[in-house]
C-alpha cells in the first residue's frame, strides 16, 4: 500500500501552461446533453403490479439463501443492503424485507413505454441500458428552455408509466449521469459549463462512473478520495499508476468527456453459423461445435450488455433443405442455461440423420440489461466465475478460455476434424501462454 505523504512527496502538480490548457478545453465544449435514470426501476414496477409494497423494504434477487440481490428499494438501503449482495446477507441485515423473483419480460415492457416516450419528443437519444437514456438536446435552448424543456419531459414519463425518475443536465454524459446521480430519488439538476469543476470537486470520487471498487481502494491507498484531489494529479501519474484508463478517469476529473450520444437502435438479434467442407452427420462433433458456439454468443451478450428470450437452432443438409426449431425462455445471458436449450433443441431437430453441411445458433428477442439482470436464481459463485471468465476474454481473446469439451472439436477455415478429448467435459481450459 502506497502511504498518503510518501505518494505526495513524488507528485508532479500541473504547470500554469498545462492548467491553462485544461481551462481551454473544457471550455470549448457546447453540448447540453440530459442523463435520465430510471429510480429503483424494478423496485418501481413490482410496486406498480403491487401497491403494498409501496413505503415498504422491497429486495429483487434469487429467492434462495445462495442468490444475489439484484436490486433494492431506497428503505432496504438505510438498513446496508445493496445490489451485488447475497441475499442470505440482505435478509439479515433487513428480515422484514420482501423478496422477490425479478420478472424481466416485465421490466422490459416498461423500458420500451419509457424509450418510447422519449423517442417521440427526443431529436437524439440513446438507451444506455434497460433504465437509463442519453438525450443531446444541443441547441434547443435558442427556442426552449433545456432545463425546462427536460424537466417537462420527466414529467411526461411519470405521468404516462407511473414510474418515478431523475436527470441530470449538464455538458457531457460524464458530468450529466454524476448530476443525476446528486439528484436522486425523483429529482432533477442542472449543472452548467461554468459550474462543472466546483461541482465535481468535493464528490467522492467513487462518483466517478468508471471508478470500481478495485480502483477506489487503489486511489484512496494514494491518499485521493476526492474528485478535486485527483483533479491535481498530473496526467503521466495517472497513466504509470493506471495505464490509460487512468487518462480516461483524469479527464473525467476534469469535467472532459466527448463520448457522443449515439443515436438508439434497438439490435433484435445476434447468430452464427458454420458451414463445414465435409458433410457430416457425426452427433458428438455437432453438440461441441453448438456448445462453442453458443458459449461466444453468450459472451457477446455479456460484452454488450444484452440479455435474450429466444434460441433458435438452424441446419442445412446435404441437400440444401434447411430447418430450424426456437423456444423462448426467460431472459439470461449466462451459458449455462443458453448451452442447455441450445443442445435440446439440435437432439428435437436433428431426427433424420443426414449429412449435414451448415449449422446455426440465433439469440433473438434481445433486450438491453447489464449481466446483474440476470441473478434471480444464481449463485455469487456462478456470477464470479462468469465474470472472472469475461475478463480473461476481453483482455486475451473470445477464445483465450473454453469448455474442456470443445476441445474434441479442432476447427480450422477449410473445416473440422475430431480428436480426442483431454480432459473431463466440463470442466475450463484456460489457453497455455497466458500469465
Amino acid at each position: 500500500m502506497i502511504k498518503y505523504n510518501s505518494f505526495f512527496r513524488g507528485i508532479k502538480f500541473f504547470s500554469k501552461n498545462r492548467t491553462s490548457t485544461m481551462q481551454e478545453i473544457s471550455q470549448k465544449s457546447d453540448k447540453t446533453i440530459v442523463h435520465y435514470d430510471l429510480d429503483t426501476f424494478f423496485v418501481s414496477v413490482e410496486r406498480l403490479q403491487n401497491s403494498k409494497l409501496i413505503g415498504k423494504p422491497v429486495i429483487i434477487g434469487g429467492t434462495s439463501d445462495r442468490g444475489v440481490v439484484s436490486s433494492c428499494s431506497y428503505e432496504t438501503r438505510l438498513f446496508g443492503v445493496c445490489s451485488g449482495m447475497s441475499i442470505k446477507l440482505a435478509r439479515r441485515l433487513c428480515p422484514e424485507a420482501f423478496l422477490i423473483r425479478g420478472d424481466m419480460a416485465s421490466y422490459s415492457r416498461y423500458s420500451d413505454v419509457v424509450t418510447q416516450i422519449i423517442a417521440e419528443r427526443a431529436p437524439l437519444y440513446e438507451k444506455a441500458s434497460i433504465d437509463e437514456h442519453y438525450l443531446d438536446i444541443t441547441g434547443m435552448d435558442r427556442f426552449f428552455g433545456c432545463m425546462k424543456w427536460s424537466g417537462e419531459l420527466r414529467h411526461t414519463i411519470i405521468k404516462e408509466s407511473g414510474l418515478p425518475i431523475s436527470f441530470g443536465l449538464s455538458v457531457n454524459k460524464t458530468v450529466s449521469k454524476i448530476a443525476t446521480g446528486e439528484s436522486k430519488p425523483n429529482g432533477e439538476k442542472e449543472v452548467p459549463q461554468h459550474a462543472v469543476q466546483p461541482f465535481l470537486d468535493p464528490l467522492s470520487i467513487r462518483k466517478i462512473p468508471m471508478v470500481g471498487a478495485k480502483t477506489y481502494s487503489l486511489l484512496c491507498s494514494m491518499g485521493i478520495e476526492k474528485i478535486h484531489m485527483l483533479a491535481k494529479m498530473t496526467v503521466e501519474m495517472m497513466q504509470q499508476v493506471l495505464g490509460e484508463s487512468g487518462i480516461n478517469l483524469w479527464e473525467k476529473a476534469h469535467g472532459i468527456d466527448n463520448t457522443p450520444v449515439k443515436p438508439y437502435s434497438e439490435q433484435k438479434s445476434i447468430s452464427t453459423e458454420r458451414t463445414f467442407e465435409q458433410d457430416t452427420t457425426n452427433v458428438y462433433f455437432l453438440e461441441q461445435l453448438i456448445v462453442g458456439m453458443t458459449e461466444k454468443l453468450a459472451f457477446q451478450l455479456r460484452k454488450q450488455q444484452k440479455m435474450t428470450s429466444c434460441i433458435t437452432i438452424k441446419i442445412k443438409y446435404s441437400n440444401f433443405d434447411t430447418h430450424s426449431q426456437q423456444l423462448r425462455i426467460p431472459y439470461t445471458q449466462f451459458d449455462h442455461t443458453l448451452i442447455a436449450t441450445a443442445k435440446d433443441l439440435f437432439q428435437k431437430l436433428y431426427q433424420r440423420r443426414m449429412l449435414i453441411r451448415l449449422i446455426g445458433v440465433q439469440f433473438s428477442h434481445l433486450v438491453s440489461g447489464t449481466q446483474q439482470l440476470d441473478l434471480f436464481e444464481d449463485t455469487s459463485e456462478r456470477v464470479n466465475l462468469y465474470m472472472s471468465m469475461d475478463q480473461i476474454r476481453k483482455r486475451f481473446g473470445s477464445s483465450s478460455i473454453r469448455r474442456a469439451s470443445e476441445l474434441a472439436v479442432r476447427k480450422t477455415i477449410d473445416g473440422m476434424k475430431m480428436v480426442p478429448p483431454l480432459v473431463p467435459p466440463g470442466q475450463l481450459i484456460i489457453k497455455q501462454g497466458l500469465h
